[in-house]
């Protein structure tokens, strides 16, 4: 059996479901303009530099879920996937992971974005298993805060190998394992797996695949 893992956003789909959620609300007048805005470009911006403090983002991020009835957040996230997540999802990167599905590949999406986002975006491409950020619930109603080890650098190996040992499983049960992303945030992840896959990289990433001799593809498109 095969191991395929993918980062969401910028590889399966052609943007960032992080930044664009706060958009979405923001666009929707939930969410303070003046206030939540620059905040959101200048915390996506470190990302992109690799200098993202996780725990003061994820503040950022997650206290907006506890402000609202359970209901009206999946109102808006269905409206947030169908209106701004399905048309970023292009056909390579469909038949990409269809590829590794038909192929009896395990796969799994791991993504530093929360699970409550990622969610429906997952299921979209038909995956079964999602290792994400999670948001702490009180009864169903998410706290502010997250729940556990983010999934974002080295959290995401932590996080990986959780999953696999919650089902008996290790990297020596893989024949071969992937792992597909665009971002110098996910060096970790990629140096692990026997496979790392570099998609549409950052600029960081891309001189990283070069020296290493990784292969670099797109989704674009």
């Amino acid at each position: 059996m095969d191991l395929a893992l993918f980062d969401l956003d910028n590889t399966l789909i052609a943007g960032d479901s992080d930044f664009e959620w706060a958009q979405f609300l923001i666009g929707k007048g939930i969410l303070d303009r003046a206030l939540y805005e620059a905040r959101n470009i200048e915390f996506y911006e470190q990302y992109k530099a690799g200098t993202l403090d996780i725990d003061v983002f994820l503040d950022f991020q997650l206290q907006p879920l506890s402000r609202f009835p359970r209901a009206e957040l999946e109102a808006w996230q269905r409206e947030f996937l169908s209106r701004h997540i399905v048309p970023l999802i292009g056909a390579r990167a469909r038949a990409l992971v269809r590829e590794h599905l038909d192929g009896g590949a395990l796969c799994a999406i791991v993504t530093a974005t929360n699970s409550f986002v990622t969610g429906p975006i997952v299921r979209e491409f038909g995956i079964a298993h999602l290792i994400a950020t999670i948001p702490a619930q009180a009864n169903g109603q998410f706290t502010g805060q997250p729940r556990g080890i983010p999934s974002f650098r080295e959290g995401k190996i932590i996080r990986v190998e959780a999953w696999l040992e919650a089902m008996g499983l290790w990297w020596s049960s893989f024949e071969r394992s992937w792992f597909y992303s665009d971002s110098q945030n996910d060096l970790p992840l990629l140096s692990r797996v026997s496979h790392p896959v570099v998609v549409d990289p950052d600029p960081t990433l891309r001189a990283h695949a070069t020296a290493a001799g990784w292969p670099i593809l797109s989704l674009l498109g």
